[in-house]
């Protein structure tokens, strides 16, 4: 079987990466909001990333409202931009201080996930399809 012949679904492909993608952040976004803003919060004081309280709150509200307008395709490119600059902050405060590879698997694909859909956009089954915006 020739697997250029799949090239008539391509558009489908935007869907899957915003369902997986747009899914961790929902659950990481909702771990910190619902009960884990003072820990995040605490985190960011030990990493020096200014105003760590506000930080906190940011980023969970990025992660949880950015991948469920991700899963359903809604503002995709906007929220995938906001979620691929969180990550890329946490690769360079978090996972790459020092120049040590620490846990920086799951944010470098969510970084490439999120880069992805900001470029392709939604694809099919999104919101975006019925709206005109970016």
């Amino acid at each position: 079987m020739c697997l250029s012949k799949l090239d008539k679904y391509s558009t489908w492909a935007p869907l899957f990466l915003r369902l997986a993608v747009g899914l961790v952040f929902i659950t990481h976004g909702a771990d910190k909001l619902f009960g884990g803003i003072p820990g995040t919060a605490q985190f960011f004081t030990s990493l020096s990333i200014p105003f760590p309280g506000i930080a906190a709150w940011v980023v969970a509200l990025v992660e949880f409202f950015g991948g469920i307008a991700l899963v359903i395709g809604l503002f995709t490119r906007y929220a995938s931009l906001l979620l691929a600059v969180n990550m890329l902050v946490a690769l360079f405060t978090a996972h790459l201080k020092d120049g040590a590879f620490t846990n920086y698997e799951l944010p470098m694909v969510l970084l490439a996930g999120a880069i992805a859909l900001t470029i392709r956009g939604s694809g099919k089954l999104a919101i975006d399809n019925y709206i005109k915006i970016g």
